[in-house]
């Protein structure tokens, strides 16, 4: 099969002129990194890697164990449609290596991938589903506010609608690419937008979510404008999330499904629930790893505050769907805390790794709170036992840090550099004197 698919991808790079070929793979925090090689460098690539300093790459090598191999995975071939069709460009995502040919650790994909396999090895597959919300603006001026292009709310459309007109161009890009969409609309505050992500197994998503955002951006661009998967990007307004809808499958049932619950939700998908919100403080700085992605996390906004369940209750943090009748398929838990701006990759491992420790200590699932959280006092919250999701980075990478789960699940590599890097974070963002502080305090104080 793999050989069966290395010939593909070498048959169509000759057959449609491809002329470049970009390696794709991320860093720790989800950057896209890439570099192109030409077609007659593709067999040896695809057969033996591509070497390249990985001392170069924030939280991969030290300077001293510089060098690393890239395995295009050639499932994840595709040529862009984009650029000039007499020079066409594909790309293809990347495993990385250590030179022995042994998984490099801090590789966030081959993260994923070994969650993955062990979920398969207990017969079941993990999938996933992204509701993704951004921001289109003009283009970014240094020290001023951004400037949205509409003032439109939910589901607006107007006869000019420039937005609605970049949402169909990215649709019909992601589609020549092999990325289904659901859903899309106009998000609720000024110029914000959401489409949704049919859904998919974990790995296959988490390059779709980096195809995603490459993709929106570069349909933006070509009109002169700006896309942002900032979390926050403007005040007074609800923020940019990536709710994320979960499922485990077993062949081609859900195991999540249970018609003889009251809710429809099986001991399985009640134990994953259980695990995921006992473990929630402990992944949130992997799934808001910004500074910025606490002023979205916040009452007011319909953003999730609580560590609490229920169906169709957008203030808690995990919403349990009622799927259509007679679609036990469908039943599924949407995350909703994580932001666009996170790491695919290991955000949904977290996730995954959390939910199964719930399924194998046999996490108890707390009662549903189907109250409207946000008008609930904290006392009378604490006595029902619902907790906060941390209030910033600080207290996101506490809880994290004393995480043996978190440690486990992205390894000894990704841990300590992912702490490193992001109090560093912290520590300039609490040392930076800013224009509200300005505003407020110089002429008064």
């Amino acid at each position: 099969m793999i050989q069966a698919q290395r010939e593909y991808v070498l048959r169509s790079v000759e057959e449609r002129g491809v002329r470049l070929i970009r390696l794709w793979f991320t860093d720790i925090l989800g950057n896209l990194k890439s570099f192109a090689i030409s077609p007659a460098e593709l067999e040896s690539a695809l057969e033996d890697g591509m070497t390249f300093d990985g001392s170069s790459i924030d939280g991969f090598s030290r300077i001293q164990e510089s060098d690393v191999l890239a395995f295009p995975d050639p499932d994840t071939f595709e040529v862009l449609p984009w650029g000039d069709t007499k020079t066409a460009e594909a790309r293809v995502f990347c495993d990385i290596h250590n030179l022995d040919g042994t998984p490099f650790d801090g590789d966030p994909r081959q993260v994923l991938r070994r969650h993955v396999r062990a979920v398969h090895g207990q017969g079941l597959t993990f999938y996933v589903a992204p509701d993704i919300e951004f921001f289109y603006f003009e283009p970014p001026v240094p020290g001023q506010r951004p400037t949205p292009l509409d003032e439109g709310g939910f589901f607006d459309l107007t006869t000019a609608d420039i937005t609605g007109t970049l949402r169909k161009q990215t649709i019909r890009t992601l589609e020549a690419m092999g990325i289904p969409v659901e859903y899309s609309f106009h998000e609720d505050a000024p110029s914000q937008q959401e489409i949704d992500l049919r859904h998919t197994d974990a790995l296959t998503m988490a390059d779709s979510v980096m195809t995603f955002r490459v993709v929106v951006r570069e349909v933006a661009a070509a009109q002169g404008l700006h896309a942002t998967f900032m979390p926050k990007p403007m005040e007074g307004v609800q923020g940019s999330g990536m709710h994320t809808h979960l499922s485990l499958f077993r062949g081609d049932d859900n195991a999540f499904f249970d018609p003889d619950d009251e809710h429809s939700l099986s001991p399985l998908a009640k134990s994953f629930m259980a695990g995921l919100l006992r473990h929630a403080a402990e992944i949130t700085a992997i799934t808001n790893q910004t500074v910025n992605s606490y002023k979205r996390l916040v009452p007011g906004f319909e953003a999730p505050v609580h560590v609490s369940w229920a169906r169709n209750n957008r203030s808690g943090l995990i919403r349990v769907p009622i799927p259509k009748r007679g679609k036990p398929a469908a039943t599924r838990l949407e995350y909703r805390s994580p932001d666009p701006a996170c790491n695919p990759y290991l955000a949904f491992s977290v996730m995954l790794a959390a939910g199964m420790r719930g399924v194998a200590e046999g996490y108890e699932l707390p009662v549903e709170a189907d109250a409207n959280l946000f008008e609930i006092d904290d006392d009378v919250l604490v006595k029902l036992g619902i907790d906060h999701l941390p209030k910033s980075l600080s207290e996101a990478l506490r809880a994290m840090e004393r995480s043996t789960l978190v440690q486990e699940a992205v390894g000894d590599h990704i841990f300590e550099w992912f702490l490193r890097n992001k109090r560093t974070e912290w520590h300039r963002y609490t040392t930076h004197v800013s224009t509200y502080e300005i505003d407020r305090y110089l002429r008064v104080l």
